[in-house]
């Protein structure tokens, strides 16, 4: 063999390297996919809720009828899950809604989170939002008067305790979600 006539490839060494690097980005990309899932169902989860607060404060002032939102949180194979389910007053107590079933459909936010209720200035007892669905007790409600008790909603991760979103709301029902806390305005800073 002549000094010059080398031969040309790549060693397996270097195959190896380049095959770890392309396994490792990989899985990268895919648990960034995984994590941004959660974040769009949750944001979802939380801009409907607002939404369909505002529509419930509404539709109470309209028909007369108080309208409320329960919050409990459920064992779903040893991760808790919080549920959100609303309920119009009727003679025989509080029944789920008669009428827009669409926009007062059940929501329940992915696992990984820790909700937290205040009314009043008051943190509602977590122990206190475990469900029964034999007799629903809702917390916030949305009197036909045009008022609710003013409160908020903390959203947080269960691991890091990072807040994620927080919905808060005033005397006549005014609700806003806030991503991370902060509107819109505030994040754009």
């Amino acid at each position: 063999m002549v000094k010059g006539d080398r031969q040309r490839g790549f060693s397996l060494l270097e195959l190896l390297v380049a095959l770890f690097v392309v396994v490792l980005v990989t899985s990268l990309v895919t648990l960034n996919i995984g994590s941004g899932d959660r974040d769009i169902l949750l944001q979802a989860a939380v801009e409907g809720l607002a939404d369909s607060a505002n529509y419930a404060l509404d539709e109470a002032q309209f028909t007369g009828v108080n309208y409320a939102l329960a919050v409990s949180m459920e064992d779903d194979q040893g991760q808790w899950r919080f549920h959100f389910d609303w309920y119009e007053e009727s003679p025989t107590g509080w029944q789920p809604p008669t009428g827009s079933k669409e926009v007062f459909a059940p929501t329940v936010l992915p696992p990984g989170v820790v909700v937290q209720l205040e009314l009043d200035g008051v943190a509602e007892d977590e122990e206190a939002l475990v469900a029964n669905p034999a007799i629903p007790q809702p917390q916030l409600v949305f009197y036909a008067s045009g008022e609710t008790a003013p409160g908020a909603m903390t959203i947080r991760e269960t691991k890091t305790d990072e807040l994620l979103w927080r919905l808060e709301w005033d005397l006549l029902g005014n609700f806003q979600a806030l991503r991370r806390g902060q509107s819109a305005d505030e994040e754009d800073l």
